[in-house]
């Protein structure tokens, strides 16, 4: 007679080991706050605790931290009820894909229990375990100074002014000083420049706190992380300068976050010198038109003839491209107010594009000199774009 012996499953000792933190997290805010975490996340580096996340259960908020030693962030998110205190470094990214890939319309939460150094994420119908450090290994990540605020801005303000400035600074120039953007400020009056050779952007927004003027280089990636950290138009940012570092306090209702991040090296170039003040051509015309326009026009450009023909006539603007072994393109603007002569013209559409998509007004002014100086745009006083135009 056969006997049969149940199969009785062994568990994994790290099981058994006694719970060291546990909290239930709001799957879309965790996956959220962990997106924005990864943005200051080392990606190649030879120390492994550079690639984690800090998460520390304590008062009732679950608290994230990470550094890739020139740029640290803290967020804090509410949307959690904490079982159990306890502190884990975890790897970031990874972390951060199970969490996604447990997203589920049955059940939007997400348990984390660390036991040791290991963390189980356990979801609807699915259980990971992630192995971790210890959290005394972490890099000292400093905390908010309220005393060094160099002043205060709405957070929709703020945003504005790096959405219309950042995606005209370079990207790993040679000359370092333009691999940021500038923050110059004089009282309350801020403006943020940025500029990779072919063009130059210039935001200007009203602080609600400022005294005296303050100037430096901020880096594009911790602007990046900026705008991700600011939820409400409303939601005030104490900006603190010292001599090499700028920290961004984002007091949101859900949860407040700083980053901290080293100053750019360098002197920014004297950028009030390259925009143009004898303009004696322009017109003032309807952004999306515009937009819609030059759109059609790309169309019928290549990576070796990354042009469009601007003609700028009396009642109207006649936009030309073509490539010669696809075809060609020829799309007509109504013009209403067209000062001066006469001008043809080229630029890059995708350079003249980006800026069309930040504008937050209907309307656009248009300056020019002539065919081979730069052109302007603005939108009243609080922007400016300066585009140098192809000579073919």
């Amino acid at each position: 007679m056969l006997h049969s012996t149940p199969c009785v499953p062994t568990e994994t000792p790290w099981l058994r080991k006694p719970i060291s933190m546990k909290v239930i997290c709001n799957n879309k805010a965790l996956a959220e706050a962990l997106t924005i975490i990864s943005g200051v996340v080392a990606r190649r580096t030879p120390t492994p605790v550079l690639t984690c996340v800090r998460l520390t259960a304590e008062d009732g908020r679950l608290s994230m931290a990470a550094t890739d030693t020139e740029a640290s962030l803290r967020h804090v998110m509410d949307q959690v009820e904490v079982e159990k205190e306890g502190d884990l470094l975890i790897p970031a990214n990874k972390l951060l894909q199970i969490v996604k890939a447990c997203e589920s319309k049955k059940s939007q939460t997400v348990t984390l229990i660390g036991k040791g150094h290991h963390i189980q994420i356990t979801a609807e119908g699915s259980k990971f375990k992630l192995n971790g450090y210890d959290p005394s290994e972490s890099p000292e990540i400093p905390e908010f100074d309220s005393n060094a605020v160099d002043c205060v801005i709405d957070g929709g303000r703020l945003v504005s002014l790096v959405e219309r400035s950042l995606f005209a600074a370079a990207d790993e120039h040679s000359r370092y000083a333009i691999n940021g953007v500038l923050f110059d400020r004089q009282e309350k009056k801020l403006r943020m420049v940025a500029t990779d050779g072919r063009r130059l952007a210039v935001a200007a927004g009203d602080c609600l706190k400022g005294d005296s003027e303050r100037r430096c280089i901020v880096p594009s990636k911790a602007l990046n992380s900026v705008r991700q950290l600011v939820r409400s138009p409303e939601t005030p940012v104490s900006i603190a300068i010292d001599d090499n570092h700028v920290s961004f306090h984002v007091d949101e209702a859900a949860g407040p976050s700083t980053l901290t991040t080293t100053l750019v090296e360098g002197k920014f170039p004297p950028f009030e010198d390259v925009i143009p003040k004898d303009q004696d051509k322009r017109c003032t015309i309807d952004r999306d038109i515009l937009r819609t326009a030059i759109g059609k026009a790309a169309l019928l450009t290549s990576e070796e003839s990354r042009s469009v023909c601007m003609k700028f006539e009396t009642k109207q603007l006649t936009l030309t491209s073509h490539v010669p072994e696809m075809g060609e393109a020829v799309i007509e603007v109504p013009l209403s107010d067209w000062e001066g002569d006469d001008l043809e013209i080229n630029f890059n559409p995708n350079l003249l594009g980006d800026a069309l998509k930040v504008v937050d007004t209907n309307e656009i002014h248009l300056e020019f000199k002539s065919s081979n100086k730069p052109g302007v745009l603005r939108t009243g006083r609080d922007f400016t774009y300066v585009l140098v135009p192809l000579n073919l």
